[in-house]
């Protein structure tokens, strides 16, 4: 009887803590969840995300690719088109760099109403350590004439999407693709890339949402006019109706995620606490930005409090690793027995705050509201 009781009070905590048909998902939803995987958010403790936990999203298939017989072919309006080895890449000078990837759909699952595709909540981030060679390089050696206007990257991955059988293709403007911090990268955290994130290559776009970080590379090509492939014009847009174009989703928007306290209900995630002194941890990051601040709410966010940046704890820790790589945070709570919402948000370096209720967009892009977590005392 203890027992089914403390159930109970899992299931009656907060709003929408319990399980009601309204929050069924559909099957194809369901498929897609499986194929795919977020960040168990308790990998916020690591300032390097684990290779096998870091967010997954393949659209299509993973391609066989046999890296002895793959070549990188890069062409268009170029002067020199060549096609590179792997092993060709890897003697080019290489750069590592720690890039936080966060997947544009992330938290589309909490909209009202749900946007149907990959039901993302709040997992789809990571943070890894990728190498490679700086794309500008191989551009400038190909030498792009003056007429191109966008650098098109196409990968090995084909299906179907919007009724349209694809590559998987996105572009970069010139000036973008050109920047110093984009790498063409064959290793994640040290090692060979893993078939699902890419193998043999993939492109490395720090600061934008993960879509622009096209995998299975095939081919860059110069070309003369913006491109409206499918993943360009249909998708990732910012879009209020089936039929509104939108603006486009480009850079990550501030974010702050807390690694949940305590220990979970199995179901409901609600969170069990002791009561006494807790300390509340995560990570902020804001794409190209800096992160300014971090806000706690331990009142379901009538009253905010200001985290400390770079400590965990009471312990400073280092900064974030790289420019483009999320800050660790931390927050004291004394914490009292009863049911709580916690949330967190964070503030970048232009003043741009999470907002704690998210405005509804039709494809579900770009949903950073604050986080909430639902904690029982006792």
């Amino acid at each position: 009887m203890t027992r089914q009781r403390d159930a109970q009070r899992f299931r009656t905590v907060g709003d929408g803590s319990g399980l009601a048909a309204s929050d069924s998902f559909y099957p194809e939803e369901i498929q897609l969840a499986l194929r795919n995987r977020g960040m168990p958010l308790e990998a916020l403790r690591y300032s390097l995300t684990p290779t096998g936990m870091h967010f997954l999203l393949i659209h299509f298939d993973i391609p066989e690719v046999d890296a002895g017989k793959w070549q990188l072919k890069i062409g268009g309006l170029v002067a020199n088109p060549v096609n590179l080895t792997l092993e060709d890449i890897k003697q080019r000078p290489s750069q590592t760099l720690a890039v936080t990837m966060e997947c544009a759909g992330n938290g589309r699952a909490l909209m009202n109403p749900r946007p149907l595709s990959q039901p993302w909540l709040l997992e789809a981030v990571g943070t890894a350590e990728w190498t490679g060679t700086p794309l500008r390089g191989i551009l400038e050696e190909a030498g792009i004439a003056p007429n191109a206007v966008e650098i098109l990257f196409t990968g090995l991955d084909q299906g179907v999407q919007g009724n349209e059988v694809q590559y998987y293709q996105r572009s970069l403007s010139i000036d973008e693709a050109t920047r110093d911090e984009m790498l063409l990268a064959y290793e994640m955290n040290g090692e060979a890339l893993q078939p699902q994130h890419g193998y043999p290559l993939r492109l490395i776009v720090p600061g934008w949402y993960g879509m622009t970080s096209v995998k299975w590379l095939d081919r860059i090509e110069a070309i003369a006019k913006p491109f409206d492939g499918y993943q360009m014009s249909a998708t990732y847009r910012f879009s209020q109706t089936k039929n509104d174009p939108g603006e486009p989703v480009t850079l990550i928007r501030v974010r702050a995620l807390m690694s949940p306290p305590g220990i979970p209900d199995f179901m409901t995630r609600t969170r069990l606490v002791e009561p006494g002194p807790v300390s509340i941890t995560g990570r902020a990051w804001a794409g190209r930005q800096q992160v300014a601040g971090v806000e706690v709410s331990t009142d379901g966010g009538s009253t905010w409090d200001q985290a400390s940046l770079d400590v965990r704890g009471d312990e400073p820790v280092d900064g974030p690793v790289s420019p483009f790589a999320w800050r660790p945070w931390s927050f004291q709570w004394d914490a009292r027995p009863g049911r709580y919402i916690l949330l967190v948000r964070a503030t970048d370096s232009q003043g741009n705050v999470q907002p704690v209720s998210q405005p509804w967009n039709f494809q579900g892009m770009g949903n950073n509201i604050a986080q909430r977590v639902e904690v029982l005392v006792e």
